[in-house]
């Protein structure tokens, strides 16, 4: 099956050969305090940082999921409250999460097809930690490249940025937010499994001030094992392996960039002159590496269905376009082949 789904999505097809040579080497029957391993995970974490042109002060964990990052954040970086910015399902989760293990959380969602920019009104509290969604996978929705940076000059608070799918696909603006997070089964083209959560030293600052180590990923005791390229819990070395060879093999962040907005672009061209009709109408908010595509439910159910026989899987709505959306992801694992075939499917499709 070729997968368009938008997370988990296709892997890197060199992985399958990157398992083989993990389970040959040993490394994944390692134990996490020896040397071998200490080497691994430090090498894995030079290779990202360079990849990703992540800056130097910046330090980087790996943890099971972005969802466990919801979780490290609000047990260990909140003080006052936390205010989710948010347009879609996934921002909407991660405020609600938040909210059941600290209680102190406020809201500012916005439309679909708004241009999201920083309310020059607003007033924060100094310890008020700011929650952004970079890429809304529900419906297909990035926010405008200078928000973060238009919030930075602004406010002095601290930023978390859910980049689950966009980091490795896009160039990111690092120094404009504190708190970076991604699963790598999108744009990291690896299996379910892994995050990167990428720090800022402010934010490491905000840890020691609010000193909370009751769990056991508690952003300082974290912090204290990755200091020494250990982890705090037995880790996923095989996602580990995987996510240092694949950081290998992929170019500079730069170069994965420009492939991915060239196909955006070409994707929403395509569409638009076959007939489909996008969720995001709003052209400087479309997101680059899922795209959302309105149709009925029957339509949907027509079209996914004709896909799975031809060997195609699309990606499902979700939230509140779940019924009315099919989702199409366009990470760097993905081939021109791949995309040429679905394109020819689509174009056929359309002509019914």
């Amino acid at each position: 099956m070729i997968t368009f789904y938008p997370g988990p999505s296709k892997v890197y097809p060199e992985v399958e050969q990157f398992i083989s040579e993990a389970f040959a080497s040993g490394l994944i029957s390692a134990n996490h305090r020896s040397e071998v391993f200490m080497q691994l995970l430090e090498k894995t974490i030079a290779d990202l940082k360079a990849k990703l042109d992540i800056p130097a002060g910046y330090e980087v964990y790996l943890v099971s999921s972005a969802t466990e990052c919801w979780e490290i954040i609000a047990q260990s970086l909140l003080i006052d409250s936390s205010l989710h910015i948010y347009n879609g399902a996934f921002g909407e989760k991660w405020m609600e999460y938040t909210h059941r293990i600290s209680l102190r959380t406020s809201d500012a969602a916005f439309g679909l097809n708004e241009t999201l920019l920083m309310d020059r009104s607003a007033v924060f509290s100094r310890n008020e930690l700011i929650c952004v969604t970079h890429n809304e996978t529900s419906n297909g929705t990035k926010i405008p490249e200078d928000f973060l940076l238009d919030i930075r000059k602004k406010v002095d608070n601290l930023i978390a940025v859910d980049a689950t799918s966009s980091m490795a696909g896009v160039v990111l603006p690092w120094e404009n937010a504190d708190v970076w997070y991604a699963s790598v089964q999108k744009c990291f083209g690896l299996p379910a499994g892994l995050a990167v959560m990428v720090v800022s030293p402010k934010a490491i600052e905000r840890a020691i001030q609010v000193g909370e180590r009751k769990h056991y990923n508690s952003l300082l005791f974290i912090r204290d094992n990755f200091l020494k390229f250990q982890t705090p819990f037995t880790p996923n070395i095989l996602g580990i392996y995987l996510l240092g060879k694949v950081m290998q093999q992929v170019p500079a962040i730069e170069q994965t960039d420009k492939q991915t907005r060239r196909r955006a672009h070409d994707w929403y061209a395509f569409l638009l002159e076959n007939g489909y009709e996008l969720v995001v109408e709003n052209t400087a908010v479309r997101s680059d590496t899922v795209i959302a595509v309105r149709e009925t439910k029957e339509r949907i159910s027509e079209l996914k269905g004709a896909a799975k026989r031809e060997g195609i899987t699309l990606g499902n709505g979700y939230g509140k376009e779940k019924d009315t959306s099919f989702r199409i992801a366009n990470f760097p694992a993905i081939s021109d082949a791949e995309i040429a075939t679905l394109k020819a499917f689509l174009v056929k499709m359309a002509a019914y």
